[in-house]
């Protein structure tokens, strides 16, 4: 009998997850709280002005193109209809339930199974099933993060209205309006631009200012081409150096800081950056400590006309009756305070006790290569690995996890892992002085990190792959090599796993 499998979250984790799974005959539902599949591209989520960092041939399922129709950098709304083409062309709609949130998850021990409370919307319905295997693809991005404000709930209760940028659905809400827009990442530029079209003065409070990197760096050079390659990638050094790295960071390193500076100095003029007062502190490879920023079309040109006003290297200290304080003294009019600032990484629908053998004492996910939990069985995590190529990071993991349910996957021993987890977090911690999400993020090493999941599960690109993707952009399609051969080792539709044995400890 086929085990069945309960995976949470319809984005590009639990689709690709639900997708593999069910083509190697396990019993798949997949349970979605929105009323759609997407994931942050969903209609609720949207902010006006959402569209994807990278370019859409970057950024498509290995075995699904984006459509030729779409422009260079989809919309956000493209992206959710792409989400629905891919459901529709591998025909498994029938394992999604929409509108369905879990509620809680509980491993029984005794059973070696996990119970799941749900509830339906609209009504309300409750419903316990009981599964074999769960897999967790809610994403990191899932509970909208709104700091907590001196003197914010009085300002609201007089009217004053205090959201998320993914909360920020339609510009009617904030037309002839004064806006404070909280952040300077690429969601906070997004709704800023769009918001400075219509409301009556924009202002945008940034506690640091980052690089932003244009969509064709100097007018020409499409940023995919230096970024998205194996090269671009190997710009920054890895926890291990080996083959070119070594040389790129050894003998060659004065040729590399030459390289990475002069894209610096190009983007600083094209981006009139210090004629805005928006020149970063830090050199242009900081952009490796946390995610490179796509500059949004318009923003600085907004910012140079007036029309955005930008704060820089300050926070909200206060709110009063008429005013917003910032930590500098500077005070503003605000009908409202858009905050992008990021998201909780949280699961609510586990407890305090879960969650604590999931994650260390300072919230940090303890997850073997960003998938596995060391020492809770039953359980994996995809999406929990986001990168410059998240729907591969995907895919990636959703391979692992199936042969690792097939008994493919010989993995170290408990202390082995910990030991690697706790190694590599370290070194996330130091290289990202302390912006790496709680171990969930691995950019800019998205090839690197999706070549160790694929080893693990005995899975590889060709070499000529791996040396075209160091020339030439990545192209997801070069994936689906890895499918094909994943589904040539598994039985057909209808397989029983092994799981009784790969769970058989405590």
């Amino acid at each position: 009998m086929a085990k069945k499998i309960a995976v949470v979250g319809a984005g590009f984790a639990g689709l690709s997850t639900g997708k593999l799974l069910y083509e190697l005959g396990y019993e798949v539902t997949i349970f979605e709280k929105d009323s759609e599949v997407g994931g942050v591209w969903t209609s609720s989520r949207r902010y006006p002005g959402l569209g994807t960092q990278n370019p859409g041939s970057t950024y498509a399922l290995s075995e699904h193109p984006m459509p030729k129709s779409y422009p260079e950098w989809p919309t956000g709304s493209q992206m959710q209809k792409y989400f629905e083409s891919y459901v529709n062309k591998f025909g498994f709609r029938e394992l999604i339930s929409l509108n369905t949130e879990v509620v809680s998850a509980d491993y029984v021990t005794e059973s070696k199974s996990w119970s799941l409370k749900t509830k339906s919307s609209p009504g309300g319905h409750t419903r316990e099933s009981v599964f074999d295997f769960l897999v967790v693809c809610n994403g990191i991005f899932s509970k909208p993060k709104i700091p907590e404000f001196e003197g914010s709930s009085a300002w609201k209760d007089r009217g004053g209205k205090l959201i998320h940028t993914s909360e920020l659905n339609d510009l009617s809400d904030v037309k002839g309006k004064r806006v404070v827009v909280v952040g300077y990442g690429k969601s906070s530029c997004d709704a800023a631009n769009s918001i400075a079209e219509v409301a009556e003065s924009t202002d945008v409070v940034a506690r640091k200012i980052i690089w932003k990197v244009p969509k064709k760096i100097g007018g020409v050079l499409n940023f995919k081409h230096l970024f998205l390659t194996r090269f671009g990638e190997g710009l920054f050094p890895y926890i291990e150096l080996k083959g070119f790295d070594k040389i790129i960071h050894g003998p060659a390193k004065p040729i590399r800081n030459f390289l990475l500076n002069s894209v610096g100095w190009i983007i600083s003029k094209q981006l009139k950056l210090k004629e805005c007062g928006l020149y970063p502190y830090g050199p242009i490879e900081t952009i490796a400590r946390t995610s490179i920023s796509l500059a949004t079309d318009g923003f600085f040109k907004k910012v140079k006309g007036g029309k955005i006003k930008v704060h820089r290297d300050t926070k909200i200290d206060r709110f009063s009756d008429e005013y917003i304080y910032l930590e500098n003294g500077t005070r503003l009019k605000a009908d409202v305070v858009v905050a992008g600032t990021g998201f909780h990484q949280e699961i609510s629908f586990f407890d305090d006790d879960m969650m604590k053998k999931l994650t260390k004492e300072n919230g940090d996910f303890n997850l073997y290569k960003q998938v596995i939990p060391v020492g809770v069985p039953g359980l994996a995590f995809v999406g929990y690995n986001s990168s410059f190529f998240s729907q591969l990071s995907c895919e990636t993991a959703a391979m692992f996890v199936s042969e690792y349910l097939r008994g493919g996957v010989d993995l170290p021993n408990e202390a082995q892992q910990q030991e690697y987890v706790d190694e590599r977090l370290r070194w996330a911690d130091k290289r990202t002085d302390g912006n790496y999400f709680k171990g969930t993020y691995v950019v800019p090493f998205s090839l690197r990190q999706m070549d160790e999941i694929l080893e693990i599960s005995n899975l590889s690109l060709s070499r000529w792959t791996k040396f075209k993707q160091w020339l030439f952009v990545v192209n997801p399609s070069q994936y689906a090599s890895c499918y094909t051969a994943l589904k040539k080792r598994n039985k057909p539709r209808g397989v029983a796993s092994n799981l009784e044995e790969r769970y058989a400890r405590p």
